[in-house]
């Protein structure tokens, strides 16, 4: 008789199988995926975006947005040795506009983030909890999204003190209630399936039918509106900080909008100073729109988005 090592019984174990599906339904999902060519646009730009936010010290120095030690004269128009010209302070706007990569996609990250995790977090427990528990927070939900949320974001930013933080806390307490009604939605379609009632009837708690099966079922659907929050978080602080509620001690694009305006590039006719920042930020937020538009069909066929 032969016996079975620890290791053979490890290797074909249910953790090792459910890493097995794991990986046969990652692979699937990229299949699907690459066979668009919006998405994969789009996936290459934000890759070349978020190498050159990463590189940014060596490609343009730590002491590109120092004003004591800038290189150029004021307002000097686009030339071979600053190809997007200079700003009121003489700094080059080509590293002012790489060192803004940083502070825009980190922004983006982290308010999405935190509002997918919101809406998630309200979502899923509105859809399990039903009755006063679950009408109470819809109702609050509801208040939020007739509330226009630039202005809900500007008025918390006027409130706190100007930082990077506070951005990304403004934007992020501001844009969770679209991902609470899709998840919620999406939660009350997966309690209705005859497993939910198999597992109840077995013993599992709230807890347990919350993290082991509803969760997993939104979690596609979460992903693609992290993508989608992304952009409109990259936006939102782009205003923010043209309006002057950002951080004055860090380069953004917003901030750099936000200069250009307080210098008078727009009376003065300086479009170097506008068009970069602005083309910048529209095409992150397209980038990553292409990418959460992907994702959503390939995880809901039913769409049917060209390619």
């Amino acid at each position: 008789m032969t016996t079975t090592t620890d290791a053979e019984r490890q290797a074909t174990g249910p953790r090792a199988l459910t890493r097995a599906r794991r990986r046969q339904a990652a692979g699937r999902f990229w299949q699907q995926y690459r066979g668009h060519r919006a998405g994969l646009v789009g996936l290459g730009v934000l890759a070349v975006i978020a190498l050159t936010a990463v590189a940014a010290p060596l490609l343009v120095g730590a002491d590109s947005r120092s004003v004591t030690t800038a290189p150029g004269g004021p307002m000097e128009a686009p030339s071979a040795g600053f190809p997007l010209g200079t700003d009121q302070f003489g700094r080059s706007l080509l590293a002012l506009l790489v060192w803004g990569t940083r502070v825009s996609l980190t922004v983006g990250l982290l308010a999405a983030f935190l509002s997918v995790a919101i809406g998630t977090l309200v979502g899923i427990t509105a859809g399990h909890f039903k009755g006063w528990y679950g009408n109470v927070v819809m109702r609050i939900t509801d208040w939020f999204l007739v509330m226009p949320t630039l202005v809900l974001a500007i008025a918390l930013a006027t409130v706190l003190s100007r930082s990077l933080w506070t951005t990304v806390l403004a934007i992020g307490v501001t844009t969770w209630p679209t991902t609470a009604r899709l998840v919620r939605a999406q939660t009350l379609s997966v309690e209705s399936r005859p497993y939910i009632e198999r597992s109840r009837a077995l013993g599992g708690g709230h807890g347990h039918i919350m993290s082991r099966h509803v969760l997993p079922n939104v979690m596609p659907l979460v992903l693609a509106q992290t993508t989608l929050v992304i952009s409109t978080a990259i936006l939102t602080e782009a205003t923010l900080a043209f309006l002057g509620l950002g951080d004055p001690t860090i380069v953004s694009w917003g901030g750099l909008l936000q200069d250009a305006r307080e210098a008078g590039a727009v009376s003065s006719g300086n479009w170097w100073y506008l068009a970069p920042p602005g083309l910048a930020i529209a095409v992150v937020a397209l980038a990553f729109t292409l990418c959460g538009r992907t994702i959503e069909t390939v995880l809901n066929p039913k769409l049917g988005v060209s390619r």
